[in-house]
């Protein structure tokens, strides 16, 4: 049996008073087949796939830049020489590339075998292809003020399920008053779905398996310590996952921008 509560950030017990180091670095995740968008991605990596004028990747690593991350590491496999071409003439954030040409390593093996390029303070994990528009506070620096080392091993970006576009799955978390998450388990829907952005903590990664694994690994860790959190988006969450989406989240993205006279 699952109990479903509203996420009420104001609350006093989500604040921290100290507040956190700001989060300098991030891993991207621009590994990835994307079999579900082809035919595009058989000559196309899916990170590049342009919505609204700008690649995936960009919006994501843009996004980064402006909530003030400096260095980011982007992993390659499929199409890699694409992507990296296509990243060589950013300034902002300063990018390393993870590759991963001989092996798939997952959300969660591509992390390990970046770790020595990430640091040993918290850093954003993202999707390369997480994308969305706002409607409120910015999302990277709310997971940023958000995060609270001392009670959180994982803070997760979270979209609402009944406003997030293109996504056709069932949800993937229930949140308490506290902000603490717990899987959807059973139920037949959770009101929450995983947005493709998390903050992580170098050392989960100390007890993983070598080679390919999931990031799921370490939420389920996280939940049985009571140490995975939320945060939830201001905005809607545009999943694309066929090249059918790529039309209505442009129109979504358009649709949020402010009009200028």
């Amino acid at each position: 049996r699952h109990t479903t509560f509203d996420c009420d950030w104001s609350s006093d017990v989500c604040s921290s008073d100290l507040a956190s180091p700001p989060i300098r670095r991030a891993m991207v995740l621009a590994a990835g087949l994307g079999q579900r968008m082809r035919p595009i991605t058989d000559t196309l990596p899916k990170p590049l796939v342009k919505i609204g004028g700008r690649s995936m990747l960009d919006h994501m690593l843009d996004r980064l830049a402006d909530a003030g991350v400096e260095e980011a590491v982007v992993n390659v496999h499929h199409l890699a020489g694409q992507v990296e071409t296509h990243l060589a003439g950013r300034l902002r954030p300063h990018i390393t590339v993870s590759d991963e040409r001989a092996e798939l390593l997952e959300t969660g093996g591509g992390v390990k075998k970046a770790l020595p390029l990430l640091g040993t303070a918290p850093f954003f994990h993202t999707n390369s292809d997480a994308l969305w528009s706002e409607t409120g506070k910015p999302a990277l620096p709310a997971m940023a003020q958000r995060w609270e080392p001392e009670r959180m091993d994982i803070l997760l970006l979270l979209a609402d399920m009944e406003t997030s576009l293109g996504f056709d799955g069932a949800g993937d978390f229930f949140c308490d008053g506290d902000g603490r998450l717990a899987r959807r388990g059973a139920a037949a829907r959770a009101p929450w779905a995983y947005a493709g952005v998390a903050i992580l903590k170098p050392g989960l990664f100390a007890d993983t398996p070598e080679g390919p694994f999931s990031l799921n690994l370490l939420f389920d860790r996280a939940i049985a310590q009571g140490r995975l959190f939320g945060e939830v988006l201001e905005g809607r969450w545009l999943h694309v996952g066929t090249p059918e989406a790529i039309a209505p989240a442009e129109a979504a993205l358009a649709a949020a921008q402010p009009v200028h006279a």
